[in-house]
């Protein structure tokens, strides 16, 4: 291998032991079989308020696991997010989190005088991988549109983080070996670092 990374894997299923999880940790094995440094982080295990309760008008300390998070942002080559798609979005719980650490001096400054935004966490890459439960990824943009432009361009990518996304379902459906199969594709994108 050329380059090893950094790379960061966050699992945004409040359950690790559940699919999502095990797409997870397909992508890890995958990424340190091919010699690059993975930080794994499970959101269920972060201990943190997912709740803005003045919304962005007071400051609302950062609990110790989001400074440590933003800590491994910064130091990630590349992020991988692993989630499931429910009602067309992320888990609360995620996007929770983006509410409470996702903030201007750490992701993103408003420039007052040029007017621009400056993107703090240019030249790192990400992946999002997105599980369906009960449609698939087509069936559920073609019924109720693009579910995967919040994170990609309203979050990552604002910050940015040039962000691919891969999209799995109907994981509820399918069987055992379409399931291996993916998580395969998962582990080849993981020893990619893609």
């Amino acid at each position: 291998m050329q380059n090893p990374k950094n790379v960061l894997v966050l699992c945004g299923h409040p359950d690790k032991d559940s699919f999502c999880g095990n797409v997870a940790d397909h992508y890890q094995a995958g990424a340190q079989d091919a010699g690059h440094t993975v930080e794994r982080v499970n959101i269920g295990e972060l201990n943190f308020d997912p709740i803005l309760h003045k919304g962005y008008k007071e400051i609302q300390h950062l609990e110790p696991d989001l400074i440590a998070l933003q800590d491994k942002f910064r130091n990630a080559d590349h992020i991988v997010i692993v989630y499931p798609n429910w009602w067309c979005t992320m888990p609360a719980i995620l996007k929770g989190l983006f509410d409470r650490f996702w903030l201007p001096g750490f992701a993103f400054n408003f420039n007052k005088q040029t007017k621009k935004i400056e993107k703090h966490l240019k030249g790192k890459t990400g992946r999002v991988i997105i599980l369906s439960g009960t449609h698939s990824p087509f069936m559920t943009w073609w019924q109720f549109g693009d579910y995967t432009n919040e994170i990609q361009y309203g979050i990552l990518e604002f910050a940015g983080i040039r962000t691919n996304v891969s999209s799995f379902g109907p994981c509820e459906k399918v069987d055992q070996p379409i399931r291996e199969k993916w998580l395969k594709e998962v582990e080849i994108l993981g020893k990619k670092a893609l």
